[in-house]
């Protein structure tokens, strides 16, 4: 089985490409989505937040309020270190597990997509990585899309390792600058000259 860590900076395709490539019968397990999980009412992640920074970040049902945790931990690298070593190795043995599953039922291909794949010294656990990538422009224009303001941007860009420094780091480079088809093809080409294409 092929262990592919995913990655790329935020608003650049990385949720798209899972997209193709669960389409064409790779097992997908998303970090953020774990992340979400591990942070549902009674998960010991969630108590340990509150207990770190106050009964603030709940909402009146007892979740978590993800917006309120955000401007937090973005505004302040001290705080969102402190979240980071809360979920970080909950979230990592989280994906570990689903890979080890994937193995064990011979799976092909196993996507685990990481937005802080280098941050976080994953990349050892992978046979390849794959960064997304698009202009600064469009990575712009995307996350304005998600009707955030350009401070939220600017502070949830300078939160990730430059894209630069990723697309150097990693294997291989997909450029999501394009149409759908021309995404899909550079992933066809991909995934043939690695044979896991059905």
């Amino acid at each position: 089985m092929i262990r592919l860590g995913l990655t790329g900076g935020i608003g650049m395709g990385k949720s798209t490409a899972a997209e193709l490539l669960a389409k064409r019968g790779a097992m997908v397990c998303d970090s953020d989505e774990l992340a979400r999980e591990l942070v549902v009412p009674g998960q010991p992640a969630l108590a340990e937040i509150v207990d770190t920074f106050g009964s603030a970040v709940l909402r009146d049902d007892g979740s978590l309020n993800r917006a309120k945790v955000a401007e937090l931990v973005f505004s302040n690298s001290t705080a969102r270190e402190k979240l980071e070593a809360i979920l970080h190795p909950c979230i990592r043995e989280a994906w570990q597990a689903r890979l080890e599953d994937w193995a064990v039922a011979g799976e092909r291909l196993a996507v685990v997509v990481i937005p802080l794949l280098f941050e976080t010294q994953a990349e050892s656990s992978f046979d390849k990585t794959v960064c997304v990538a698009c202009s600064s422009e469009l990575q712009r224009e995307r996350l304005r899309g998600r009707e955030w303001t350009d401070d939220q941007i600017s502070s949830r860009i300078a939160a990730q390792m430059a894209v630069g420094k990723k697309i150097k780091r990693a294997d291989h480079v997909i450029w999501t600058d394009g149409t759908i088809e021309v995404l899909a093809s550079q992933w066809d080409e991909l995934l043939s000259s690695w044979d896991v294409e059905d």
